[in-house]
């Protein structure tokens, strides 16, 4: 089953309420937020990084950078690095590579929020495809999900502490 239906019926058995939104086909965080018309702060992107022998997930805004030492630190692993294309595929089977949503507990995944995710009312995120994101309260998305919220970005490629 695809992701985005998989997730529907995940997000109406709890009763929580969501938007689609279909977009043209984008593939890269700020391609997704130019064709929403949204800004990247807005869009919450999603990173899987291998810490040690375990895979886990980064959500931080679109236009941000994950600080990895920070990310090391919350998460209390050793080595860290990136997940590859193929381990992306092998992860997230039912979704786009690259266009997961931030639902790791729908794959067995931990998952670390940024705290600036937590200052908005809503969270939109891609929904497993790359022609359509979700937009739901972030509320409902943190009582579904329970992640680990953590100050663990960069901006512009400057490291705030």
């Amino acid at each position: 089953m695809p992701m985005l239906k998989r997730l529907q019926e995940y997000l109406d058995a709890h009763k929580i309420s969501y938007q689609l939104l279909g977009h043209p086909e984008a593939y890269t965080a700020s391609e997704v937020a130019h064709t929403l018309h949204i800004s990247g702060k807005m869009l919450a992107k999603v990173v899987i990084v291998k810490m040690d022998e375990r895979f886990v997930m980064a959500v931080l805004p679109s236009n941000w950078k994950v600080d990895f030492e920070r990310l090391t630190d919350v998460v209390g692993g050793g080595q860290v690095r990136l997940a590859t294309e193929g381990e992306l595929k092998e992860l997230f089977p039912d979704c786009g590579v690259g266009a997961m949503p931030p639902f790791g507990n729908l794959y067995g995944l931990e998952v670390f929020v940024d705290q600036s995710l937590t200052e908005d009312e809503e969270i939109v995120f891609q929904a497993g495809t790359h022609l359509g994101a979700m937009k739901l309260r972030y509320q409902d998305f943190a009582d579904l999900v329970h992640p680990t919220v953590a100050n663990f970005h960069q901006v512009a490629g400057i490291r705030e502490r």
